[in-house]
């Protein structure tokens, strides 16, 4: 039966639930040791709790969020909660952050800035377009943090993109033929599309029926320029992170991922100019003081130093690394293992590969 439980987000319409799994540590206090559960969120916000009782051992504070501006007037929680302890979110956007290759995408991406409701964080869902930021992929998503016990340091890798979304009035839905997938009319249009020998994908989240309420959801995931496929912020878009597990305080912070992979109209640029990429999948921290970790978008592994945050050594995957790397020892040789299958969300190549990697015998 359930022992304690705690709520992250009230009344969620943003997609924020908790992607990430929770990492297991012995947290210092000032009456000593506890045995407690870390917890990252898609938010930002990381969450120390005693793992026997619940109890938070740090603040939380219940903030003012925005409800007024969306659909639903009077369902939105006037507060949400807001850890002390540390967060991974980046402050709220402003029409400068509008990026773009060119002055004509960034005037496309500054003028919609202007046009969506936004009112910063837990900005309500609205049928008008609204910024979503942080994005429903993060902050932290699956993988979760990594922590080193001895020198007491979270590792968190995220993500740092707005979506850009629009609700759209059940009616309209139908009318765009989106429906359902047990929908009679959308198997029928699934049939027609196999005879045709197409298929009806689109992008993640464009277009979601959704079930049981009064929208569909039109998402624009990081919410690109449509007709060069680039983000409408400035990078970066994803970074890695030591926290100090002790105060939470900031040790280092810097992007993650380069743009060998990426490139307008999904043509990749192979520079190696180290942007920020979206990034899925966690990272592992050896004794010795190096983080492993794939889960950008650039198909490279890494051992990036935990005192500096620079990369020390890299390898090429033949597939997306969106997984969490394992370390191991056999035979007094240390192993490291990557399952290498990729994801559609992050758009890297399809895989099953398991690869390992060793230092040459005989070498310590």
């Amino acid at each position: 039966k359930p022992r304690w439980h705690f709520q992250t987000v009230h009344k969620d319409v943003w997609d924020f639930d908790l992607g990430s799994q929770a990492t297991l540590i012995d947290f210092p206090t000032g009456s000593g040791v506890v045995p407690a559960l870390l917890l990252p969120t898609k938010q930002g916000d990381m969450y120390v709790f005693n793992r026997a009782t619940g109890q938070l051992l740090h603040g939380v504070e219940e903030r003012p969020v925005p409800t007024t501006g969306g659909t639903e007037q009077g369902q939105r929680s006037p507060t949400q909660p807001f850890s002390l302890f540390a967060t991974l979110r980046k402050p709220n956007l402003e029409e400068r952050d509008m990026w773009g290759m060119s002055p004509i995408d960034q005037m496309f991406c500054r003028i919609n800035f202007r046009k969506a409701d936004y009112q910063g964080y837990y900005t309500p869902p609205s049928t008008n377009h609204y910024i979503n930021y942080p994005g429903y992929n993060g902050g932290s998503d699956w993988g979760g943090v990594a922590v080193d016990p001895v020198r007491g340091v979270i590792i968190a890798n995220y993500n740092d993109m707005p979506n850009y979304n629009r609700l759209v009035p059940r009616e309209e839905a139908n009318e765009r033929g989106w429906f359902p997938r047990d929908d009679p009319r959308y198997i029928a249009q699934q049939q027609q599309a196999s005879v045709r020998g197409g298929s009806l994908s689109k992008g993640e989240g464009a277009g979601d029926p959704q079930i049981g309420v009064p929208y569909a959801i039109d998402v624009n995931a990081g919410w690109r320029v449509k007709w060069t496929g680039l983000l409408c912020k400035e990078p970066p878009y994803g970074g890695i992170t030591a926290i100090d597990m002790r105060s939470g305080k900031t040790l280092w912070d810097r992007p993650f991922g380069t743009a060998r992979k990426n490139g307008p109209w999904g043509i990749p640029s192979h520079l190696p100019l180290e942007i920020g990429t979206p990034n899925n999948g966690g990272s592992v921290v050896t004794a010795g003081g190096l983080i492993f970790i794939a889960a950008a978008t650039d198909d490279l592994i890494r051992a990036i130093d935990i005192e500096t945050g620079e990369t020390v050594w890299s390898d090429v995957l033949p597939a997306g690394g969106q997984a969490n790397p394992m370390i191991y020892e056999q035979n007094g040789r240390q192993y490291l293992v990557i399952m290498a299958g990729g994801h559609h969300f992050m758009e890297t190549p399809k895989g099953d590969y398991v690869i390992a990697y060793a230092l040459p015998e005989g070498i310590a």
